[in-house]
């Protein structure tokens, strides 16, 4: 597994993203030019959650952001996070590029500087993400967990994605890292 359970070893530098994510210091406090930030969003199956959080942040950060998802245990996305996300005119179907991916498709991409888990089994999985100079979990509930008609699903994914968007949205405005 490419997770580990040792702490992480800190970075060289310390990337500080100034609003709009167009600067970053170094250690010393030296402003560098900088490529868009690096983010992975990481949950168990990459079906739900960690699906409706790239393609939000995708959506409301722009190009400012260079935005993955990924699972520990990858399975299809779910139609009803697929159905979520179009009602805010987001595609995260497979026709859009979408798909669950699992977190060995990224040991030997360039290092993450920022790994979010969205969900509390990944981060007991992988609470260091080898290579992510900075590592946050953000605890989100499982809608695809939820046994009941299509329609109250719908409606707890519905939730669940509103509440990952307003986490996006006060991330993108430099209020929560």
């Amino acid at each position: 597994m490419l997770c580990s359970r040792i702490s992480s070893p800190g970075t060289q530098y310390r990337a500080e993203y100034a609003k709009g994510g167009q600067t970053m210091t170094d250690r010393y406090g030296q402003v560098t030019d900088m490529e868009p930030m690096r983010v992975l969003f990481l949950c168990t199956h990459n079906s739900s959650r960690s699906q409706m959080a790239e393609g939000l942040l995708r959506a409301r950060g722009g190009e400012r952001y260079r935005v993955f998802s990924a699972g520990t245990h990858p399975r299809a996305v779910h139609p009803l996070a697929i159905k979520a996300m179009a009602e805010l005119g987001i595609d995260i179907s497979e026709a859009a590029g979408h798909r669950a991916k699992g977190i060995e498709e990224f040991a030997d991409q360039p290092p993450m500087d920022l790994v979010v888990t969205v969900c509390d089994e990944a981060a007991e999985e992988c609470p260091y993400f080898p290579n992510a100079r900075q590592q946050r979990h953000w605890s989100f509930p499982d809608p695809s967990a939820v046994t009941s008609t299509e329609e109250e699903r719908l409606a707890f994914f519905r939730r669940v994605r509103d509440a990952i968007g307003a986490q996006i949205d006060a991330f993108v405005r430099g209020q929560i890292l």
